[in-house]
């Protein structure tokens, strides 16, 4: 990460990650730049670069709360299971706009087929379908952004 590609967007990234995660800090050194992220507490960036990009604060989270939880029923159809997105990022269907999709309803998958690419913080990971079957459904649209656990496919399992 250069001081150049530092920027709002970036860091809010950072901080949805560490909430999705359940991270109270992170601290990243790169080069000349160093930034640490706390949440429920100060946040702080320290950096022998000037950089005008003002840093907003992120705001405390309230400690969580124990709720009981009731045990969860099946809501997915038998035999099927679902591709879930394994990071918050930008779901692609495709590795470019004139290439066809790598998975689409029909297709047939094996545990090593790439079904996505989810693009977090300027990096394209590739999905593997991580089971054997046929894709029922695709469940979100190119260019999404996914959360982390997001149903991506459905897949009837062989």
């Amino acid at each position: 990460m250069s001081n150049d590609n530092l920027d709002l967007k970036r860091v809010k990234q950072l901080v949805e990650l560490m909430k999705t995660n359940d991270l109270t800090d992170i601290e990243i050194k790169q080069g000349e730049l160093e930034i640490t992220l706390r949440r429920g507490g100060q946040m702080t960036v320290a950096s022998s670069v000037p950089m005008a990009l003002p840093m907003p604060a992120v705001p405390a989270s309230p400690p969580p709360v124990a709720v009981p939880v009731a045990p969860a029923t099946p809501t997915e159809p038998e035999n099927t299971v679902l591709i879930k997105s394994p990071m918050v990022g930008t779901f692609y269907a495709a590795s470019s706009p004139d290439t066809p999709p790598f998975a689409k309803v029909g297709d047939t998958v094996t545990p090593e087929k790439t079904v996505c690419l989810i693009e977090a913080m300027k990096v394209y990971n590739e999905i593997q379908a991580e089971c054997s079957g046929k894709i029922l459904a695709v469940l979100v649209k190119n260019g999404e952004t996914v959360d982390h656990g997001k149903p991506l496919f459905r897949v009837a399992v062989e």
